[in-house]
């Protein structure tokens, strides 16, 4: 069975992706989706003040909530999925799952705000694109 890792923020350009992956005639249903979200780590001088457990549940609440209009598009539709959620750095926890679970496709949908905004803020795709070892495909809604 293919794996294919669907990274989401929460937005409606990650449930664009989603939409895309249950409606696409190009795939055949041979696939699990493993949904995946990546909540930022807090700083830590803000962890000297939030024991570990608090913080961890915090995570999961974030990672659960922006997974979720993503997991109910795809459940609709009758895909196979699994949930994870992560804390870090996005691009590399993305492309690390990726390479860990022998996806064949990075799924993403694409905020596309521009290559001088990009380049003040960064864009998540665009370091996934750079390090993935399998195709990432970029949906725009």
């Amino acid at each position: 069975m293919n794996k294919i890792l669907l990274a989401t923020d929460g937005s409606s350009y990650s449930d664009a992706a989603a939409r895309f992956l249950a409606q696409s005639p190009l795939l055949s249903r041979d696939f699990v989706v493993h949904v995946v979200h990546c909540e930022p780590d807090v700083p830590g001088d803000i962890k000297t003040f939030i024991d570990r457990a608090t913080l961890d549940q915090w995570h999961r609440e974030q990672n659960d909530k922006a997974m979720g209009s993503v997991a109910a598009i795809l459940g609709e539709a009758g895909i196979a999925f699994e949930r994870h959620g992560f804390t870090g750095f996005a691009p590399s926890r993305i492309v690390e799952y990726a390479r860990e679970t022998g996806a064949s496709l990075i799924v993403m949908g694409s905020h596309g705000r521009g290559g001088f905004v990009d380049a003040i803020v960064g864009s998540v795709a665009r370091r996934v694109l750079a390090h993935a070892h399998c195709p990432v495909l970029l949906i725009k809604d």
